[in-house]
């Protein structure tokens, strides 16, 4: 018996212990994930695998194979096949903005409808008329990262992973002082789990821009569990990568898998006692791509559909609307602002303006992390 009491007190110290350190870890400020997958349409994100591109022999290698995997004659059991987390689960405790079928619209506000634009307005709030293409380009553009990591609850705090190896440079590395680890940059070798995806990097013979994705989601997923960040961005290649080569089912394959690391990740955190309950999940793209089957899988200023992007969210202070099925429009240029907002802060920067918040309407009950706040309606 006294035996049994004393393994009861033990396991209650521990858990306390465990409790102490999140807590002390935690500076009671909620923390912020920002998720993006590249280049991914809204169509398949509200209406599942595309009928006409699934059986394209051209753009699929086995169409039975993939038919099998994600088609279905309902849109609602067709989309939960190929993004099972999104609709099972965002879409009853979070928001997903986007569906044009219902007159809801997330915008790409700057000119150029490709990445680097795209990302610089995400993190930066800011739409740049100035055309920067897809190089390792220093931005000029401060960021959201940058202002966050020199805040007090979140300094050191803020990190950065990409399958593609441009964003250190969005970012602006050097100067923002932020971890970035982008494209087939080596990890911490002092990291047993980092040793090993180094190797397996190193392996790989023919590196492109773009990592593979799994690598790319082991690495932020480890730093995660080990560092605890507050602030994180995240931000996967593989949906554009085939989508530019025409392979539509590598395309859903990539997406379906994106939809698993969300899961993966949601799960973990919130059974983390110091993210669990006060981690705000962002999840959107940098751009669309051609509406028409023709030209689904290109994308530019001068392909139509390429400016339509969406937005999912869920977390403390995000209202359970599911899909939004009324009339609205949200630019990416607005995220920024808004999710500063969730955190109780207002991003400010010196070099350039910063698009308002939108409209996000706040949950009924008061939460233990975000008070009541107010957010401004968006400007059009």
């Amino acid at each position: 018996m006294k035996s049994k009491l004393l393994l009861l007190f033990l396991l209650f110290c521990t858990i306390a212990q465990s409790q102490s350190l999140a807590n002390s870890l935690n500076s009671g400020k909620p923390n912020l994930f920002i998720i993006t997958t590249d280049g991914f349409r809204w169509q398949e994100v509200f209406k599942g695998a595309d009928l006409i591109l699934i059986r394209n022999s051209k753009a699929v290698k086995d169409t039975g194979i993939l038919i099998d995997q994600f088609w279905h004659e309902n849109l609602e059991e067709r989309r939960k096949k190929l993004l099972p987390f999104f609709w099972s689960v965002i879409a009853k405790k979070g928001r997903l903005s986007g569906n044009k079928d219902f007159g809801n619209e997330v915008k790409v506000a700057n000119l150029y409808k490709i990445s680097y634009p795209g990302y610089n307005e995400i993190l930066t709030g800011f739409a740049d008329k100035n055309f920067i293409p897809n190089l390792a380009v220093q931005n000029r553009n401060s960021n959201l990262l940058e202002y966050f990591n020199k805040l007090e609850a979140y300094s050191g705090r803020v990190v950065a992973f990409s399958s593609w190896n441009i964003l250190p440079f969005i970012l602006n590395e050097k100067r923002s002082g932020i971890t970035v680890n982008g494209g087939y940059e080596s990890l911490d070798e002092s990291d047993s789990l980092n040793n090993i995806i180094n190797q397996l990097q190193n392996g790989i013979s023919e590196k492109k821009h773009t990592r593979q994705d799994l690598l790319t989601f082991a690495s932020a997923k480890n730093y995660i569990e080990s560092k605890h960040p507050k602030m994180l961005f995240l931000g996967l290649g593989e949906t554009d990568e085939f989508a530019h080569l025409g392979r539509y089912d590598q395309y859903l394959q990539k997406a379906h898998q994106f939809d698993q690391m969300i899961a993966e990740l949601w799960y973990y955190v919130q059974t983390d006692p110091f993210y669990k309950d006060n981690t705000v999940f962002v999840i959107t793209t940098d751009h669309g791509r051609g509406s028409k089957t023709l030209n689904w899988a290109k994308h530019g200023f001068w392909v139509k559909g390429s400016g339509e992007a969406w937005m999912a969210m869920i977390g403390p202070g995000i209202l359970a609307e599911g899909e939004i099925k009324y009339k609205e429009v949200i630019y990416q240029k607005q995220i920024a602002a808004s999710v500063s907002q969730l955190l109780g802060e207002k991003f400010q920067a010196l070099d350039h303006s910063v698009a308002e918040a939108f409209n996000l309407p706040s949950p009924p009950t008061k939460l233990n992390v975000v008070s009541s706040i107010s957010f401004t309606a968006a400007k059009k």
